[in-house]
């Protein structure tokens, strides 16, 4: 028995839009929201785990940097799930080309793109989830995300470079392959457009006000809300689910090493000089809000320990467990 291959293909798309300018207009867009995405991300694993020769480089001001840049990481990569949707839907029928592999350079073209949609899909599916703190895999989520993001950089690189022919001439309204379309795809194309972006605003409104508190009541969708917790602050963890309780403040002290090292009960600490400041909390999940803080400064603590200007310290909190039970500074 002889079986061989249809000479055709096993699909025929006659839909209409699902050509070059589309996917371009829409990928120009969709590359937008990766750079942002991508430069934020990066910024943030830095400043959480600087490397030793940048650790003292890393600027600590503005105060508000990290609560902007995060922001922005959350909500690009949000608006980047309508856009990825609608990228995914202009090229999809080329998944279906006969024959499948038509040369070698053909074949790692292919598995380029497949390497791009999947990486785009893994750091946009994780990074949602991670907005809700649910880890439904059985890996770290930091550094596995921030290993594909530099993956899914290289890959669009790649894609770009391989694309630019068809790239530059359809990138306006102007260039030779857009002029060659039907001009009666014009109108259909500029609708579908506007609805995408509009999609992508929808997305975005709805889900910054998590960062930005003046849009906090559009805050629809988003998985956290500023307003909410018993101090109008939203929190990662409850003392509760902290394990700590009454049990384990009972006869607590503050230890602090250093060249002069000393111990300080709570009431020795409210003794202190007290300080109040407003600076915003900010997480990685891109939720912020400013808080009115009053307490002993840190870099009292260090200096009355023997710290100096530059000093850098370990603090080390009441939670049992946790990937930030341990926290590093530097002043």
């Amino acid at each position: 028995m002889r079986f061989t291959l249809p000479s055709g293909p096993p699909l025929t798309f006659k839909a209409r839009l699902h050509d070059a300018r589309t996917a371009i207009v829409i990928g120009r867009l969709l590359g937008l929201a990766m750079v942002v995405c991508f430069a934020t991300g990066v910024l943030s694993h830095y400043l959480q785990h600087p490397p030793g020769w940048l650790a003292d480089r890393l600027p600590s001001r503005p105060y508000w940097g990290y609560r902007l840049t995060q922001g922005l990481h959350v909500a690009s990569g949000i608006a980047a799930v309508p856009l990825l949707s609608a990228k995914l839907w202009a090229v999809y029928p080329r998944l279906f080309a006969w024959p499948p592999v038509r040369s070698l350079r053909h074949a790692l073209e292919r598995i380029s793109v497949a390497v791009l949609v999947a990486a785009a899909l893994f750091e946009l599916f994780t990074g949602l989830l991670n907005t809700f703190q649910w880890y439904p895999w059985p890996f770290d989520f930091v550094p596995v995300h921030y290993a594909v993001a530099w993956l899914l950089l290289g890959s669009l690189l790649l894609h770009l470079a391989v694309q630019w022919p068809a790239i530059r001439d359809h990138f306006t309204r102007r260039s030779p392959g857009t002029m060659s379309l039907p001009e009666a795809d014009g109108p259909d194309r500029r609708q579908l457009l506007v609805g995408v972006t509009a999609a992508v605003g929808a997305v975005t409104l709805t889900t910054v006000g998590q960062s930005v508190t003046a849009l906090g009541a559009l805050d629809l969708f988003a998985p956290r809300s500023p307003s909410h917790g018993v101090q109008g602050l939203p929190v990662n963890r409850t003392a509760a689910a902290a394990r700590v309780t009454e049990a384990s403040l009972a006869g607590w002290r503050l230890t602090v090493t250093g060249p002069r090292p000393y111990t300080l009960t709570l009431d020795e600490l409210r003794a202190m000089p007290q300080h109040e400041v407003t600076l915003p909390i900010a997480c990685v999940e891109g939720w912020s809000k400013s808080a009115h803080w009053t307490g002993v400064r840190v870099r009292d603590l260090l200096e009355r320990a023997g710290g100096g200007p530059r000093s850098r310290a370990r603090v080390t909190s009441l939670e049992e467990a946790g990937a930030y039970r341990v926290m590093e500074m530097c002043l």
